[in-house]
């Protein structure tokens, strides 16, 4: 009898599995999502723009909401006009997600209207009335600039929203948050600098996707910023993947990881640059730019773009050069060249100077946060953003990343699981890639070559970038096998006799 029951027990609990086996599938899997922002300014270029691609999009956001002082929703993009409406229904014909993001920047309004009760409530009626009364899929929160008081009536916000907003989606973009020792880097960490605006426990309960802004980096991580400063390099990047990693796993502490997308930018940023005796550089922000912008630039003085440590696209040139007479340096100029121009001026002279210094993404290094996305087992990416300016050719990247891999692992990929195995081209300063990755791992079998104690690019930690520390560390790994020393050619650089070594070491990491 006893047998029996145990047999039929056995029964029921194999039964109990099969059944169990798809859900445990699909919660040891996810698929990786593509969104982006469409924004209302440029209407017409942005539906242009995504319309073929629709089959390769998971979502579309509409950059068109923003809420005026009393709460009142404004559609700037028209969404019930051309060429909204026919965008819309191609991509609910797709089965694309259409969520619109309703924006605000003004912390004193929204303090205003979330910390009152009524207007709070009304603010949340009205958002769940015009989504559902228009059909949408969900909507996109982005709420910044908060007042760190109007925290807990945020998160008020989001739970009254979320509730009211039943099987639609709720979608959050969130300020990224870097970490304290490296925002403050070189410095006292104030009292107050744990004081967020932002509850990420409490964003993850009620956010469906947590949206990472990590864009608009400049200068907020200190750490990364006093690296390059000590290798004499410009640094101002639009969102390095060092940084964004960072801001990830920071994030991930609160925020599961199933729920995060990284935010990737297409414009970029041109600076006025002021350089300084003893190759400081004093950034001021002119405007942002769409990157055909950097291409008339690049014609115009004669300038070839090149990559930039971080993997983002950048070029330097002295304003007017060539027809100014003030200017002490002048002419066409090959990547970085006239910063340097520039830099060895204000040391001869004991002076200063400025330039132009443009920084910009392009599909490659749009690619680079689609890998670190995927290595970080994120749930996918989202542009900021898509109206027909960005490098045409990330769509082809997009395409590669929908056919090649739909599904991922909702955990991060450990960095030993794939990646290169050997050494097939050279690397050098700026270099990325998974070969990168593997040369730090080989530099760091070995105390007298090591790459960094800790932090990126130590053993446990290495990355996909070649920056100054790791051309320290291949300079003692040549020096140590006698393949070149100081003053030789290839000092520094990977080439076929250090790849011959480094191959030999390889497959013993």
């Amino acid at each position: 009898m006893m047998q029996t029951s145990l047999k039929n027990l056995i029964g029921i609990l194999a039964l109990l599995l099969m059944a169990l086996a798809p859900a445990f599938a699909s919660a040891q899997t996810q698929s990786f999502e593509i969104t982006g922002w469409m924004p209302y300014w440029r209407s017409a270029t942005s539906t242009i723009d995504v319309l073929p691609h629709l089959d390769i999009v998971t979502e579309v956001n509409p950059f068109v909401y923003t809420l005026k002082s009393d709460g009142t929703l404004v559609d700037n993009g028209k969404l019930d006009e051309e060429p909204w409406v026919s965008f819309i229904a191609a991509a609910k014909a797709k089965k694309v997600r259409v969520i619109p993001t309703v924006m605000s920047g003004n912390g004193e309004t929204l303090h205003k209207l979330l910390s009152n009760t009524k207007s709070r409530i009304a603010l949340e009626d009205a958002i769940t009335k015009e989504v559902k009364d228009k059909g949408f899929d969900g909507i996109d929160i982005d709420f910044e600039g908060k007042k760190a008081e109007t925290r807990n009536y945020f998160s008020t916000f989001l739970k009254g929203l979320y509730i009211r907003m039943g099987n639609k989606w709720v979608m959050c973009t969130i300020e990224a948050r870097t970490p304290l020792d490296s925002r403050y880097y070189g410095s006292d960490i104030p009292a107050d600098a744990g004081i967020f605006a932002n509850d990420f426990v409490e964003i993850n309960k009620y956010c469906d996707r947590v949206r990472l802004m990590t864009y608009d980096q400049q200068g907020v991580d200190q750490k990364l910023a006093s690296a390059a400063a000590s290798s004499s390099q410009l640094y101002a990047p639009v969102g390095d993947p060092a940084w964004v990693e960072k801001v990830v796993n920071l994030t991930a502490q609160s925020v599961k990881k199933s729920k995060i997308e990284i935010g990737i930018p297409t414009y970029g940023y041109e600076y006025s640059v002021t350089a300084y005796a003893g190759n400081q550089y004093l950034y001021d922000i002119l405007w942002t730019f769409n990157p055909g912008y950097a291409t008339q630039i690049a014609e115009q003085y004669g300038v070839t773009a090149s990559r930039a440590p971080w993997g983002e696209m950048q070029l330097s040139h002295i304003k007017d050069a060539g027809t100014s007479t003030t200017s002490p340096i002048a002419g066409g100029y090959v990547a970085l060249a006239a910063a340097a121009a520039a830099s060895q001026y204000a040391n001869t002279n004991n002076s200063h100077i400025d330039f132009r210094y443009l920084v910009w993404p392009d599909a490659e290094s749009i690619k680079q946060k689609i890998d670190l996305a995927k290595r970080l087992g994120v749930r996918g990416v989202s542009i900021f953003k898509w109206d027909g300016g960005e490098d045409q050719k990330m769509w082809d990247v997009l395409r590669q990343v929908r056919n090649e891999s739909p599904m991922v692992a909702s955990a991060a990929v450990p960095a030993s699981s794939s990646g290169a195995t050997s050494f097939t081209r050279a690397l050098s300063f700026g270099s990325t890639g998974e070969d990168v990755r593997l040369l730090q791992k080989v530099l760091n079998s070995d105390p007298a070559t090591q790459v960094a104690v800790s932090g990126a690019g130590s053993p446990g930690q290495e990355t996909t970038r070649f920056g100054p520390a790791t051309e320290a560390a291949v300079k003692k790994f040549q020096m140590k096998y006698g393949i070149a020393k100081a003053g030789n050619p290839g000092y520094g650089y990977v080439g076929p006799a250090t790849r011959a070594k480094l191959n030999t070491l390889a497959p013993t990491i």
